[in-house]
């Protein structure tokens, strides 16, 4: 009997009130479980607005342990309620440490573990290096019920090497929650379709499939450029040729998809990318500064 994997990627707004973007969460979760799916993916930080935007000392009171995250406490119990695995973007606080990260959550409940953003961008709009230090971590994957997955946060996922890095430690399907964007230094600069590029690419590259799960909605700044930042969605599931096979504009709603896991493992076998690879020769990949 083939392995098959049902995936899904959760598209919504969300506001100040945690609470209520649990509930708004629980709520789509419950949707993509009833239709089929079994791992189900929550966009970065649905803890609250996306506030890296400006720097502000205030948000650090939304950092908790990664296993007493509110989110974590509300969402790990539904996990073993539906039986589904649930990827969980949080707001982490270790000690005097903070940092961008995922709790993975198998089908029965259980915390398998936490991945900490590897990439830590800084730039107008998304000043995420006031906040986050960089993961320390390393890139994971995880045994699920359903599968092996790994999951890269955001900035990540415009990383082959990290694309790479997962497939090579096993991973059958790739997950990116993410917050992107408008662009507040230049608002000519849409980003959609090169974001679902780059990690089409990846797809291709891993013969793997691919799931980014982005936020929509007007988000307002008083003190901001422009009054805020509007996040354009574009939530997608892509397979292992790239080939986008379940896609949203901004519009609230899921994308979903299922995948024979056996067929990929045979076709990632037959494209040879991985037998043709030459470790001796990408040291300038692991260098800082390449001559």
């Amino acid at each position: 009997m083939a392995r098959t994997m049902s995936v899904a990627a959760l598209q919504t707004a969300y506001g100040m009130d945690l609470d209520a973007n649990i509930k708004k969460t629980e709520a789509l979760i419950r949707q993509a479980a009833a239709a089929g799916a079994q791992v189900i993916l929550p966009s970065e930080l649905f803890q609250g607005p996306y506030f890296c935007v400006t720097q502000e000392e205030r948000w650090f009171a939304q950092a908790y342990p990664w296993r007493e995250h509110p989110c974590v406490t509300a969402l790990a119990p539904l996990a073993a309620e539906l039986g589904v695995v649930l990827p969980i973007s949080i707001f982490e606080r270790e000690g005097p440490h903070y940092f961008n990260s995922l709790v993975m959550v198998d089908a029965d409940g259980a915390l398998m573990g936490v991945y900490r953003k590897s990439h830590i961008p800084d730039g107008p709009g998304y000043q995420e290096k006031y906040y986050f230090r960089p993961g320390d971590t390393g890139f994971r994957v995880w045994d699920t019920k359903f599968g092996r997955v790994g999951v890269g946060i955001c900035w990540d996922q415009w990383y082959p090497e990290a694309a790479r890095a997962m497939t090579l430690m096993g991973a059958e399907v790739l997950l990116y929650p993410t917050a992107i964007g408008s662009e507040p230094h230049d608002a000519t600069l849409d980003t959609a379709a090169p974001w679902r590029r780059a990690m089409q690419g990846h797809a291709v590259s891993n013969v793997i499939p691919v799931v980014g799960a982005n936020r929509i909605g007007f988000e307002p700044w008083a003190d901001y450029p422009n009054g805020g930042q509007a996040f354009y969605g574009a939530s997608f599931i892509a397979d292992h040729r790239g080939d986008l096979v379940s896609a949203l504009d901004d519009e609230e709603g899921i994308v979903a998809a299922s995948f024979d896991l056996d067929f990929l493992a045979t076709h990632r076998a037959a494209w040879g990318f991985f037998r043709d690879r030459r470790t001796d020769l990408y040291g300038a990949l692991v260098s800082p500064r390449p001559v």
